[in-house]
């Protein structure tokens, strides 16, 4: 058993990371501001502090609570958000990270895991699928965010000897996701069907994603707390699957009438994006074991028992 702390552990992909942790049988803790995570999805054996990690009482937490592990998904998360306001993007997942990491190295926290990007971390350069060896180009304030506190956890390994592991997620969907997030094209969709709404595709709906179901996420997590070095993995399927296919899946799913409506495309939205996945698959022993199909079929599940 290990002591655990997750940050964001109310929200999308850090409630499911808990519920693995608590199931496993390790002693999980969970800080989450409640902005747009909820209550009712931390687990019952998990304590829950309702705390932002930018403040004083998320750092005075670990220096009291003093966890091994700290599994780190507490984020702004929209890229669109952090186009429009900077400042408070790298206040949240620069600044709001360091506070944690100064708690961390101070009571010498074993390991640090750190939820990052990889939809957002290499560009349109990058070859697809993308590997962790290529450049990092991030074209977002959110992409270079995540790619800082990369470089933070380098420095904190080095300094501190804390063991940093970054998994860089690809498109995550599942049951729990936010319908009114702006990454959330799965869970979006999949509330427009269920309220019989037209649901609307950005520009022409071939931008391919690499889409990855959160079960398969919240397991990367698992075989990372055992990882015994610093890395850095990319955590995804390496597929590449265009949005009009999404929406032709969900419509046959939730049954509905509504076939594909076209809206204008997002300026500088990324066109095609995969993440190349085999080095998670050789150093951690993981790889993606839902289907895109069972996936969806799951999640439009999850939706309707929660309607």
């Amino acid at each position: 058993m290990t002591r655990i702390l997750i940050t964001g552990g109310a929200g999308f992909i850090g409630s499911h990371v808990a519920d693995l942790l608590v199931a496993e049988g390790h002693e999980v803790a969970v800080i989450d501001n409640l902005s747009t995570g909820r209550r009712e999805f931390v687990p019952e054996a998990a304590q829950f502090f309702r705390y932002d990690i930018k403040s004083p009482y998320a750092s005075e937490l670990i220096l009291d609570w003093r966890p091994r592990v700290i599994i780190h998904h507490a984020a702004q998360m929209s890229v669109q958000v952090s186009v429009g306001n900077p400042i408070l993007d790298a206040q949240d997942n620069i600044l709001g990270s360091l506070n944690l990491l100064q708690a961390a190295a101070r009571v010498q926290v074993r390991k640090f895991i750190f939820a990052s990007t990889g939809g957002a971390m290499y560009g349109d350069a990058a070859p697809v699928p993308a590997r962790e060896a290529d450049q990092p180009r991030p074209e977002s304030p959110y992409g270079i965010a995540k790619l800082a506190v990369e470089h933070y956890l380098h420095f904190y390994h080095r300094q501190y000897e804390m063991v940093p592991v970054s998994l860089r997620y690809a498109n995550v969907y599942g049951p729990r996701q936010n319908g009114l997030g702006e990454a959330g094209v799965v869970a979006i969709f999949i509330e427009k069907f269920l309220a019989g709404e037209q649901p609307l595709i950005n520009g022409d709906g071939l931008q391919t994603r690499d889409f990855t179901y959160v079960g398969d996420i919240a397991a990367a997590n698992l075989l990372a707390l055992a990882y015994p070095q610093a890395g850095t993995f990319n955590i995804g399927t390496g597929l590449e699957t265009d949005i009009l296919t999404i929406y032709r899946h969900l419509q046959r799913l939730t049954c509905s009438p509504l076939g594909p409506q076209h809206g204008p495309a997002k300026p500088g939205e990324q066109r095609r994006s995969a993440l190349h996945c085999q080095l998670a698959q050789k150093k951690l022993g993981w790889e993606p074991r839902v289907s895109l199909e069972e996936g969806l079929a799951r999640t439009v599940a999850a939706f309707r028992e929660r309607r």
